[in-house]
C-alpha cells in the first residue's frame, strides 16, 4: 500500500471544487484542496476494499464531502485538508483490517467511518483506530471472527482483560453477554481458568421456579437460553454438552449458583475445635487446609435442599448438597503434575471408580491443626504411656508394665517428684519421690492428677484423651500419639513397601481419640473390628483366657515430618523402611441423605478450603473460575453482595445489566443500581457504561435507545409527580 500527497492547490489537476462568496454572487473563488494517493496492491484486495458493486465506497462518500476516484489499484482522494486526511485514514484502517485477516462488511465499515469521525469518543479520550477495534478478534466460530465493533465495545473487553470484576451497564444488544462469553470461552480454551460459570436471575419465575411446569431445566430453560445460544456458536453443538457434563461450563439461575452448602448441624473445625456450621458468623475463625486459621467471610442461607453423605475410603464422612465443591485429583493428574481440580458433588457420583481403582482424592491438611494452646497438669507424653500399659484403676498405687526400660526410664523423667520402682519382671510402681513408709500421708501426685482429667478408675476398656489433650498445640497431640504407639502400637513391615503403623485398643472411646489425633496431625486411620465373640482364646501363665472386649485395629499413615515413635527399637524400624509413605484419602461412596436446611459459607484462605466433619478438607468458592452474572439488574444488593464475595482466586467476573430494565417487585432496589456506590474505588473493579451508538443489533435500534435516554432527561412538567 502506498500514499502520496500534494499540499497545494497549484499541483492539483483533478476534482477542483469552487464555490462562490455568497449568495447569487457571480465570481468564484478557488478553494485549497489536498489530494492524496494510496495504492491498493492486488484487484482482489481492491474488490475486498470497494465491495460489491462499491457498496462501502458509496457509504464512504455518502458520509464526506471529499471526492473519491479509483483508477486500477490506485484511489486518489481529493478535498479540503481535513476531510481528505479523514477519507484517507478509512481506506488505510480498512486495508490494515484486511491485512488481518478481517472480513469487511457494511456494518464494520460504518463503524469505521464513525470512528473516524470521532462520533464515539468520550470526552478526553483519545481518538482510537478503528483497525484496533475491529481487528481484536476474541474467538472464531463457524468461520467467523467475534471482535469487538465499537469504542465502547473495546473499552469493554479490556475492562474484563485488565480487572478481576467488570461491570458493564448499558441497554440491550451493546453485546454486553455476547462479549463476555466470548473472552470466557477465549480463557477457557486457553487455560486460564478451569471452569466457566454462567448465571442470571430468574426473577420472572419468583427465584423459585415452583408453579412453573416440567423439570428443573425445564422450568429454567426460557432464563438461560441466550446463554446457551451464545455457548452453542461459540463451543459448538457436540462440544458444549461434554464441558458441562463434566463441570468445565455450568449455567445455572442465580439461586442455584450460589447453593455450595451443607446441613445447619455439619461441623466445622475451628481453632476451638469442631463447631456447626450453622451457628458459624462473618469474622469467626476456621481451619484451613494449611491446619491455620481463616476468616469467615460470609454465611448464605440456602433453605431445605436435598443433601447427599460423602463417606472417605477411611470411613471420614460429610453431608453436603448436590452443588457443593470439592477439590480433588485424579490418577491422571497426579502423573502429568497438574493441581486439583473443583468438581461438585453430583459430578463425582457415579463414577468414582475407574476399574478397582478409586478416582478423585481429596487433599488433606498440609500441616496440624493449629489449636489455641491449653494449659495441662501432665507432660503429654507421659499420659500416652500411662493411657497404654498405665494401671489407673487409683485403688492402688499406680503401675506401669512394659517390657521396654527405655519406656519405663523415658516416664520417669517426664513425670515430675514420681520415681518408677521395679517391682518384677515387666511391673513398675510410680511412687511419690522421697515418700516412704510413716510420717504424713501425701497423695501420689499421679494419682491426683488422673482424678483431675477424670481417667482415676478407668480400665483398658474405658480408657479415653482428655479433652485439654485433644485439643491442643500441636506438640501436645503429637506427643501424646507417640505414648500411645510406643507402648500399644508399632510398625508393620511389608517387603518392598512402605512400613504402615498399627495401634490396638479395646476402648471405643480411646479408638475415636486416636482416630482424631491422627487426622489432626494430616494423617489417616483405617480402623477394624476383632469381635470378642467367637475369637479363638489367648492364652496367659499358660491358660487360656478369653476375650472380654472388642479389639479395635487402626492402620495409620502420618504424613513426613510427623514422627510416630520415640522409643529407639520402633522408630528405627520405621525409619528403615523409608516411613509410613504418603497418606491419602479417597472418596469411596457417595449416597442420598434426605433433606435438610443449608447454609455455604465463604473463608478467607486463598484456596478456599476449610476443613469439616471427620477433617474432611472441602472447597466451598469459585477459584480459576470466569463467572459471568447476566441480567444483574433484576438482583437484589444482598444477591449482588453474595454474588460477588463467591469469587476465588484466580478468577474473573463480568456483570452485565440494563438499569432501566429492572423486573424486580415495587420497592425492591436493584443490587445493580447501588454496587457503583459500594465498589467504585477499589482497586481491580471497573465499571463500563454502554450507549446507543453501542448497538450492534438493526440500526433502527440505534435511534429507539437514544430517543428514550432523550425523554428519560427531560424535566418534569408542573403536573406530573415522579413515580
Amino acid at each position: 500500500m502506498g500514499r502520496a500527497a500534494a499540499g497545494s492547490a497549484a499541483d492539483v489537476t483533478s476534482h477542483r471544487r469552487e464555490r462562490g462568496s455568497g449568495p447569487g454572487s457571480s465570481s468564484h473563488v478557488a478553494t485549497a484542496t489536498t489530494q492524496v494517493k494510496i495504492l491498493v496492491p492486488g484487484q482482489q484486495s481492491m474488490v475486498a476494499l470497494l465491495g460489491q458493486r462499491d457498496a462501502f465506497l458509496k457509504l464512504i462518500e455518502s458520509a464526506f464531502s471529499a471526492d473519491v476516484l479509483v483508477r486500477g489499484n490506485e484511489i486518489t482522494i481529493s478535498g479540503s485538508p481535513e476531510e481528505t486526511e479523514r477519507v484517507s485514514r478509512i481506506f488505510e484502517e480498512l486495508l490494515e483490517l484486511l491485512e488481518r485477516g478481517h472480513e469487511l462488511s457494511e456494518g464494520s465499515v460504518g463503524q469505521t467511518i464513525s470512528m473516524i469521525r470521532g462520533d464515539e469518543r468520550v470526552a478526553g479520550e483519545a481518538s482510537v483506530r478503528p483497525s484496533e477495534v475491529l481487528g481484536d478478534h476474541l474467538l472464531s466460530s463457524r468461520g467467523k471472527k467475534i471482535a469487538p465493533k465499537t469504542v465502547g465495545q473495546k473499552r469493554y473487553v479490556d475492562a474484563i482483560r485488565g480487572n478481576t470484576v467488570t461491570f458493564a451497564i448499558g441497554p440491550a444488544g451493546t453485546g454486553k453477554t455476547y462479549l463476555a462469553v466470548a473472552v470466557a470461552v477465549r480463557a477457557l480454551q486457553e487455560r486460564q481458568v478451569s471452569r466457566l460459570i454462567l448465571t442470571r436471575p430468574a426473577v420472572e419465575a419468583g427465584e423459585r421456579l415452583g408453579f412453573l411446569p416440567g423439570t428443573l431445566y425445564e422450568k429454567i430453560d426460557p432464563y438461560m437460553r441466550p446463554l446457551y445460544d451464545a455457548l452453542y456458536e461459540m463451543t459448538g453443538p457436540d462440544t458444549l454438552p461434554r464441558l458441562m457434563e463434566r463441570g468445565v461450563v455450568e449455567v445455572a439461575p442465580l439461586a442455584f449458583m450460589r447453593g455450595r452448602a451443607q446441613p445447619l448441624d455439619r461441623q466445622v473445625l475451628t481453632p476451638e475445635g469442631f463447631q456447626p456450621i450453622g451457628g458459624l458468623r462473618v469474622g469467626e475463625l476456621v481451619v484451613g487446609s494449611d491446619g491455620m486459621p481463616t476468616p469467615v467471610l460470609g454465611v448464605f442461607p440456602q433453605g431445605r435442599r436435598p443433601v447427599f453423605r460423602v463417606t472417605a475410603q477411611d470411613g471420614a464422612s460429610t453431608i453436603c448438597c448436590a452443588e457443593h465443591l470439592w477439590a480433588v485429583s485424579t490418577p491422571e493428574d497426579r502423573r502429568a503434575g497438574r493441581p486439583a481440580r473443583v468438581l461438585e458433588t453430583q459430578e463425582m457420583a457415579g463414577q468414582l471408580r475407574r476399574a478397582h481403582q478409586h478416582r478423585y482424592e481429596l487433599p488433606l491438611m498440609s500441616q496440624p491443626a493449629a489449636f489455641a494452646p491449653r494449659e495441662v497438669p501432665m507432660d503429654a507424653y507421659a499420659l500416652g504411656l500411662l493411657l497404654g500399659d498405665g494401671c489407673l484403676t487409683t485403688t492402688t498405687t499406680p503401675m506401669f508394665s512394659t517390657a521396654d526400660p527405655e519406656l519405663a526410664l523415658m516416664l520417669e523423667m517426664a513425670l515430675d517428684g514420681v520415681e518408677l520402682v521395679h517391682k518384677g519382671r515387666y511391673d513398675y510402681v510410680l511412687r511419690r519421690r522421697g515418700g516412704g513408709r510413716g510420717g504424713v500421708i501425701v497423695a501420689n501426685p499421679v494419682t491426683e492428677i488422673l482424678r483431675q482429667l477424670g481417667l482415676a478408675g478407668t480400665r483398658s476398656s474405658t480408657k479415653f484423651v482428655p479433652e485439654d489433650y485433644l485439643h491442643n498445640a500441636a506438640d501436645v497431640r503429637h506427643a501424646v500419639l507417640q505414648g500411645l504407639l510406643d507402648t500399644d502400637g508399632g510398625p508393620v513391615t511389608q517387603l518392598g513397601r512402605s512400613c504402615r503403623i498399627q495401634y490396638t485398643t479395646t476402648s471405643p472411646q480411646l479408638r475415636d481419640d486416636v482416630v482424631f489425633l491422627v487426622r489432626s496431625l494430616g494423617g489417616v486411620a483405617y480402623v477394624h473390628t476383632r469381635p470378642a465373640a467367637g475369637r479363638r482364646p489367648g492364652r496367659a501363665a499358660g491358660r487360656p483366657v478369653g476375650y472380654r472386649s472388642d479389639a479395635f485395629v487402626l492402620d495409620i499413615r502420618l504424613p513426613t515430618g510427623v514422627a510416630p515413635f520415640r522409643l529407639t527399637r520402633k522408630a528405627g524400624t520405621y525409619a528403615a523402611f523409608g516411613g509410613g509413605g504418603r497418606p491419602m484419602r479417597h472418596i469411596d461412596h457417595i449416597e442420598p441423605a434426605g433433606v435438610a436446611d443449608t447454609v455455604c459459607i465463604q473463608v478467607g484462605a486463598q484456596d478456599s478450603l476449610y476443613v469439616t466433619d471427620d477433617f474432611l478438607v472441602t472447597h466451598n468458592t469459585l477459584n480459576d473460575a470466569f463467572i459471568i452474572l447476566d441480567e444483574a439488574q433484576n438482583t437484589t444488593p444482598e444477591q449482588m453482595k453474595m454474588f460477588l464475595t463467591r469469587l476465588g482466586f484466580g478468577s474473573k467476573a463480568v456483570v452485565n445489566g440494563d438499569a432501566t430494565q429492572v423486573d424486580l417487585p415495587t420497592g425492591q432496589r436493584s443490587g445493580l443500581a447501588v454496587v457503583e456506590e459500594i465498589l467504585a474505588d477499589i482497586e481491580g473493579i471497573s465499571f463500563v457504561r454502554l450507549g446507543g451508538k453501542d448497538v450492534v443489533r438493526h440500526e433502527i435500534v440505534q435511534h429507539i435507545v437514544e430517543a428514550y435516554g432523550r425523554y428519560g432527561q427531560q424535566p418534569l412538567r408542573a403536573d406530573e409527580e415522579p413515580a
